[in-house]
């Protein structure tokens, strides 16, 4: 059967042992996720939307935006929002550019509880500290040229990854932004820029 999953396709496929490991590290940021949410009695999706807010303009905390950032509907983050409102952990406030619109900010309660969840990925980044840092650079271009290539397919809906901004041009095999006026080291590419542009 032509499944990733397969054990006998891996056998052969370099292509379904990533997908496989990357489904592998996927169940680890999940089982993360979940323990800090039984500590804070809120839901995964509950949480990531506080670590959001925390991280990122006022603009990008917007109902219509968090539901683009997370992939899922605008009922679903409104159903989550009212929780948090209820909760005490976040505040609505009117936005001047959108009458229809609010933005959502952290309260001080909420900037507690974010700021605390947001250490939640803290034992993924253990195991990175043994590799060197040519091993980082590999695996870092892999993957931010995955997230690209999802990103294009559509299965992936919003990034503020270089490789999607109007900043972002590509010299030979030297990368620039147009923005900072200077050539990017492979590890120097952003994977989540605040003066992102999208170029999609």
């Amino acid at each position: 059967m032509a499944s990733a999953f397969n054990p006998e396709r891996q056998e052969s496929n370099i292509d379904s042992k990533i997908v496989v490991a990357l489904e592998r590290i996927s169940e680890a940021f999940r089982v993360l996720l979940w323990d800090e949410s039984r500590d804070t009695t809120l839901s995964p999706i509950q949480l990531q939307i506080l670590i959001f807010i925390l991280f990122h303009q006022p603009e990008k905390c917007k109902v219509s935006y968090l539901a683009n950032e997370f992939n899922m509907t605008k009922a679903t983050i409104s159903d989550s929002v009212k929780v948090l409102l209820q909760k005490q952990l976040i505040a609505k406030l009117p936005d001047s550019n959108d009458t229809r619109s609010h933005i959502i900010s952290l309260t001080d309660i909420g900037r507690g509880v974010a700021q605390k969840a947001a250490l939640f990925a803290g034992k993924l980044e253990k195991p990175l500290h043994k590799l060197d840092i040519d091993q980082k650079e590999v695996m870092l271009s892999g993957l931010l040229r995955l997230i690209h290539e999802l990103t294009v397919a559509g299965i992936i809906t919003l990034q503020r990854m270089c490789f999607t901004c109007t900043n972002y041009k590509k010299q030979g095999e030297n990368h620039y932004c147009k923005l900072l006026e200077t050539t990017l080291h492979q590890r120097e590419i952003r994977i989540d820029c605040p003066e992102h542009v999208s170029g999609l």
